[in-house]
């Protein structure tokens, strides 16, 4: 058990791995937060709350009370007694008052980690045990309980952290705020790292010093978007990738979210995250609970690549489930950039002729198979075959597929439905509306509404049906709009607002039956490319698409900013035609290989017309990738490069667990003139331990040079004997 209780002065104290988490229980009953950050030994360091200071604890001086408020470290603040920085937990009561009071009744702590009801979480395994602290919190005038929740990892260092909401009293009330974490640090000296963008540019870094004042990023859009990321990190202003103390938070949720820091009148920081609260109400009536997602928290004591490893590991081991868990990832073709709309199963078959004869294993049939879709006008909702485009059924097509040695995959989006349907016209009330509005189109489709049981009955019923029929061993699930007009037809006037939670409770469900009917399905997720890549969609699957941006120069930053918090494995990638079909550059076939060599790899091209040497060198761009991606999928990742400081090249490294090999892989972005090689220095390694490289098995080179030294990387020149914008190199470094 990692967890400690000091009776003596009602003291907490989490222990996970090398970091230490502590909290008190005032007079009065009110929690403070004391500690977080390295471990330390004291069992006691509630003398951090200067509680023998002005504004002295009510209890010694009530005529200040409101200004004890506003600067006591809560660790769940409310609203409305005097702490005016944000809060974490808000209601609305019968008679029309916000005020709430909670204080500490009791606490239990156990082995394990609960599950939280109907939501995605981490979870412990026999590998890396944890423990979890439960600390119920009373509000004994409205009659509300708030059990935090806190869970410390034995052997990472991460602590999560939940809320459950229960309404003790006869009359309902309505939350209208309800976030998961609140950790108040005592400095203002930090900065800020998002990862903001949009469509095919999601995850850009952008870092910031915090100032005085409110920071935040958050999502409105019913999803977590292409635009801002739930996660952010705090960190020390001089923190880089290998040193200085780095906080990390990310949310373990697909809705809406907010993340906020706000640096107060006393230079302190206080950080937030949970469910946005805009818009938001939950009602609860008399015995009902509300659960909050979990927030996952990492600190690191050795930079932003420590938090950023820690976060692989956790999400690889503690998140990510099913079969695909720890294997490598089929290689696989998408039709998309290859055909779009325009084919059939000819052109499928075709396709898959040439692809196996290559060694890719998978033909992934995309959008356009259903309802009589030629274009992204109609046919979102009628999930049955298009006779026109696949004569002899899909049977026929998987059977011929199967037949060539490769298996089949299948493009769906359950949570769409276009005006132009068979259920639209049956159901019109079934998509997202409020009566006597118009309906405002994207991409020219609606939202269903996932928070109605036949809704989502109706849908996983079609493409039960689908999945039934053939032999399909893979599906990407796509989203391509955002929620507007957000109303349903069923929810009463007073839980309306409850509709952007029930929304995503709704496709965890859907999602949550069709991974335990089918668990040998391999689920890839997809949000118009990068939109909703969140711990919470890697619960039920174990890659997402990256991007839809699949230029291998734009993917160096894309991938850099999911690396953040995510692990490559998780990471949708393919190697794509030229001119790319996004951004219209051209590049080294090779160099695409190697940049998606990082994430899941695969195809998105049309194998049949792609150049004659392209073609031939698949096989061998396949033998690599094989070669290479278990130490990808389970190594630690190092970023060495950064194309947001300098965009005229980048480099990464992995290295195996036990420091046995690694691979470093370099693109030269940009070619200049009049300038020597490049020197580098590679991460991770054992100092003392010698390695030499593949290709040069004599020259035996330490850890200790390769880290400290580095190694030379030459100025590359294309096949075409031009200076090398956009060339790439692997190197392969085995210790001796």
């Amino acid at each position: 058990m990692n967890i400690f209780y000091n009776e003596k002065d009602k003291a907490f104290k989490l222990r996970a791995n090398n970091t230490d988490y502590m909290m008190k229980v005032c007079e009065e009953g009110y929690l403070a937060h004391v500690y977080y950050g390295n471990k330390v030994p004291d069992e006691d360091l509630t003398y951090l709350l200067r509680l023998d200071e002005s504004p002295f604890t009510p209890a010694t001086n009530d005529r200040d009370r409101a200004s004890f408020m506003d600067t006591l470290p809560f660790e769940y603040p409310c609203f409305g007694l005097g702490d005016y920085r944000e809060s974490a937990f808000k209601i609305m009561d019968a008679d029309g008052m916000s005020t709430s009071d909670l204080r500490y009744v009791s606490h239990k702590m156990y082995e394990g980690k609960p599950k939280l009801e109907g939501l995605p979480a981490t979870f412990a395994t026999e590998e890396s045990g944890c423990s979890t602290l439960e600390i119920t919190m009373y509000d004994k005038y409205a009659d509300i309980e708030v059990v935090l929740i806190y869970t410390a990892f034995d052997k990472l260092d991460v602590i999560t952290r939940s809320a459950v909401i229960t309404n003790k009293s006869e009359k309902p009330f309505k939350i209208t705020r309800a976030l998961s974490a609140c950790v108040d640090f005592d400095t203002d000296k930090m900065d800020m790292i998002t990862l903001n963008g949009s469509w095919a540019r999601e995850r850009a870094v952008e870092r910031c010093r915090l100032h005085h004042g409110k920071q935040l990023v958050d999502s409105c859009r019913g999803e977590s978007s292409h635009q801002n990321n739930p996660f952010v990190a705090l960190c020390d202003n001089n923190a880089d990738e290998d040193k200085g103390e780095v906080f990390g938070f990310n949310f373990v949720y697909s809705g809406n979210f907010y993340a906020q820091a706000e640096v107060t009148q006393h230079k302190k920081t206080r950080f937030l995250m949970g469910i946005n609260p805009l818009d938001f109400e939950w009602l609860l009536e008399k015995g009902e609970s509300f659960t909050c997602p979990e927030v996952v928290m990492v600190h690191s004591d050795e930079g932003i690549g420590k938090m950023s490893r820690t976060f692989h590991d956790l999400y690889r081991n503690n998140l990510i489930r099913g079969e695909y868990k720890d294997k490598r990832r089929p290689i696989l073709i998408n039709n998309w950039e290859a055909t779009y709309f325009n084919f059939d199963t000819d052109k499928l078959i075709d396709i898959a002729k040439e692809a196996s004869k290559l060694g890719i294993e998978m033909l992934v049939m995309d959008d356009g198979w259903f309802g009589h879709r030629d274009s992204d006008n109609s046919s979102l909702g009628d999930w049955f075959v298009y006779e026109k485009k696949l004569m002899g059924g899909l049977k026929y097509l998987v059977d011929e597929v199967n037949k060539l040695g490769m298996k089949f995959g299948i493009w769906f989006e359950p949570e769409m439905i276009s005006p132009d349907s068979e259920l639209y016209k049956a159901h019109p009330d079934w998509a997202i509306q409020i009566k006597g509005r118009p309906l405002t189109l994207c991409r020219e489709q609606y939202v269903l509404d996932y928070s109605r049981k036949e809704v989502r009955d109706y849908v996983y019923g079609m493409m039960k049906k689908i999945l039934d029929s053939a032999n399909i061993e893979y599906i990407k699930w796509d989203m391509n709009r955002q929620l507007t007009e957000v109303g349903s037809a069923t929810l009463p006037a007073e839980r309306q607002r409850e509709l952007w939670h029930r929304y995503v409770l709704g496709v965890y469900d859907l999602m949550d039956r069709l991974t335990t009917d089918y668990p040998h399905i391999l689920l890839e997720n997809c949000s118009g490319g990068g939109a909703r890549f969140d711990p919470g969609m890697l619960y039920y699957s174990p890659q997402i698409w990256c991007s839809d941006d699949t230029d291998a120069i734009e993917r160096l930053k894309i991938q850099h900013g999911t690396s953040m918090c995510y692990p490559c494995s998780a990471m949708g990638a393919h190697v794509s035609d030229c001119p790319n079909h996004t951004v219209g550059r051209n590049t080294p076939f090779k160099t695409r290989g190697h940049v998606a060599m990082v994430g899941t790899f695969g195809y998105e091209l049309d194998v049949t017309r792609i150049p004659q040497e392209d073609r031939d060198a698949i096989p061998a761009q396949i033998e690599e990738f094989n070669k290479f991606n278990k130490l990808v999928r389970t190594g630690d990742h190092y970023r060495i490069g950064n194309m947001f400081e300098d965009n005229t090249w980048d480099a990464w490294e992995f290295v195996a667990k036990d420091k046995s090999e690694a691979l470093f892989e370099f693109v030269q972005v940009l070619g200049r003139p009049n300038e020597r090689s490049r020197r580098i220095k590679l991460k991770g390694l054992e100092a003392d331990a010698y390695y030499y490289e593949e290709n040069e098995p004599d020259k035996k080179i330490s850890g200790a040079a390769l880290m400290n030294a580095g190694i030379n990387i030459a100025k590359m020149w294309n096949g075409d004997g031009l200076y090398g914008d956009f060339c790439s190199k692997i190197l392969h470094f085995i210790k001796v």
